[in-house]
């Protein structure tokens, strides 16, 4: 099935607006709303706004997980938890509770199955096979990769395991990321991206090409959206 593609001149409200519905949505069907978060530059504004626009929401019945993390203290700039904390986390005073840090200071082989262990214990408590995210967002970068799932890296032939620990040639250095097997599994995946950056790359990803990470993903269980920022 084709992912929906939404095309945006006002993408971070936009962006944010989606989430929150998805949010909302999920609070009423489940009580609980399990969000994957992904780092990079396109989403910080939109954790700035989802902030803003979801002070009312119950944020101790959300559940916020990390698609991938780098493998540094999360005090480094480069953390994507610190930037989430920084944006979205102490602005909306979300409780530590409600948050399942990677932690990457720690070795990442070790970082990896300790964060799908306390997925699977979560997804085991309500009884289900796999731990479904109701909304897991991703990125793009300009090689295609997406999460920590790079090009020609190990983690894209992972079959089993669900958090993997990822060598990443092009900057020497570990990653920690969800595979393709837990994010399949999302109620709905969405990438964030802007329209302009790279037009060719994107194009060519929409399309299926199978080179890019980006364009393996897919939504077995769920539905899968693009949205698009266009100036």
């Amino acid at each position: 099935m084709k992912p929906e593609v939404i095309r945006s001149k006002n993408f971070v409200p936009d962006a944010a607006e989606f989430i929150l519905q998805h949010a909302r949505a999920a609070l009423a069907e489940r009580d609980q709303f399990r969000i994957a978060l992904s780092g990079g530059n396109t989403p910080r504004p939109v954790y700035t706004e989802l902030a803003r626009i979801g002070r009312d929401l119950p944020w101790d019945r959300v559940f916020f997980t990390f698609g991938d993390e780098r493998c540094v203290s999360p005090e480094d700039e480069q953390s994507n938890f610190r930037m989430a904390r920084e944006l979205l986390f102490v602005p909306a005073a979300v409780p530590e509770k409600s948050i399942a840090r990677m932690r990457g200071e720690i070795d990442p082989q070790i970082a990896a199955q300790e964060y799908q262990d306390g997925l699977d214990l979560l997804a085991a408590q309500r009884g289900e096979m796999v731990y479904r995210h109701d909304l897991i967002l991703l990125g793009m970068g300009d090689d295609g990769h997406t999460a920590s799932l790079f090009p020609g890296t190990a983690a894209l032939q992972e079959k089993t395991r669900k958090v993997v620990a990822n060598f990443v040639p092009k900057f020497n250095a570990w990653r920690i990321t969800f595979t393709f097997l837990l994010i399949s599994q999302a109620r709905h995946i969405c990438f964030l991206a802007n329209a302009n950056k790279n037009a060719a790359l994107l194009k060519r990803v929409l399309q299926g090409d199978q080179q890019y990470p980006a364009a393996q993903v897919e939504a077995m269980n769920g539905d899968l959206t693009w949205i698009l920022g266009e100036s």
